[in-house]
């Protein structure tokens, strides 16, 4: 037998063994979908697949598009040809250098941060990821390495996973960024920051965060983006950016699933 003929041989059967895996998984995800039929993220209707949203809850979505203030990334009344720095960027400047979140804290946003936080909810990390690739393309270009914010170990150990972590993870899985999951972690337990106030959130993280020394080295001179679920006061974002900044840091970006449009509104 020629080789030509064994090199045929041979793709024919390779090709043959892609065509039974491609029939085996559409056979798996039909079974799939008939003992766990694909439902809304957040209203639970029916949807034509797993992790998504109805047309009704995504039209509900507020997506924040630009103009943004350059800094701390809040919706703009109007579009510039040049950078435009808020009044609030300017009245009380971030220790990090910019940042961005996918949409506004509120309705349906609020209840899919709350689902994967506090629920295990797990199935929309994929959709989430994708508006948070979107939302983050300022930074993307020169950027080093993901920093998710961290947990203390006994949350961390009763919730079971971290939800910034996840959604850091899926970030890097379509970007090729590293995640870092060492290099800030949380020293001491903190309260809830729900329903407190800017200063008390302020006092709250006060010291919560550190860069271990043998880590300090793997962020030295590079652009780091922090990740997170949820900018409220942004308390979180500036603790963090600040400690990783005198770590070493050359630059931190915030980068986020949802963000509180106005800081002084009340947020759960």
């Amino acid at each position: 037998m020629s080789r030509d003929t064994i090199n045929h041989s041979a793709a024919q059967s390779l090709q043959g063994l892609a065509r039974a895996r491609q029939v085996f998984h559409r056979a798996v995800n039909h079974a799939i979908d008939v003992f766990l039929p694909p439902l809304c993220l957040s209203c639970r209707a029916s949807v034509d697949g797993h992790g998504g949203l109805c047309a009704g809850c995504w039209s509900r979505v507020n997506f924040i598009v630009p103009p943004v203030c350059e800094r701390l990334g809040i919706p703009l009344p109007y579009a510039t040809d040049e950078p435009v720095i808020s009044a609030a960027a300017m009245a009380d400047p971030p220790a990090y250098h910019r940042a961005r979140a996918a949409a506004r804290y509120d309705e349906v946003m609020r209840a899919l941060v709350h689902d994967l936080k506090y629920r295990d909810r797990q199935e929309g990390v994929r959709l989430f990821a994708s508006w948070l690739v979107n939302a983050g393309q300022p930074f993307f270009s020169d950027a080093d390495i993901l920093v998710p914010v961290p947990l203390y170990r006994l949350r961390l150990w009763s919730r079971r996973f971290n939800q910034s972590a996840l959604l850091a993870r899926a970030v890097s899985s379509r970007t090729q960024i590293p995640v870092n999951l060492f290099c800030l972690q949380r020293k001491r337990r903190t309260a809830s920051q729900v329903g407190l106030t800017l200063e008390q959130r302020k006092r709250n993280v006060r010291g919560a965060f550190a860069v271990p020394d043998k880590w300090r080295g793997a962020i030295a001179d590079k652009n780091l983006i922090l990740v997170d679920d949820v900018i409220t006061t942004g308390a979180t974002a500036n603790a963090c950016a600040r400690i990783l900044k005198r770590a070493g840091a050359k630059r931190v970006d915030i980068l986020a699933l949802a963000r509180v449009v106005d800081p002084l509104a009340p947020s759960v």
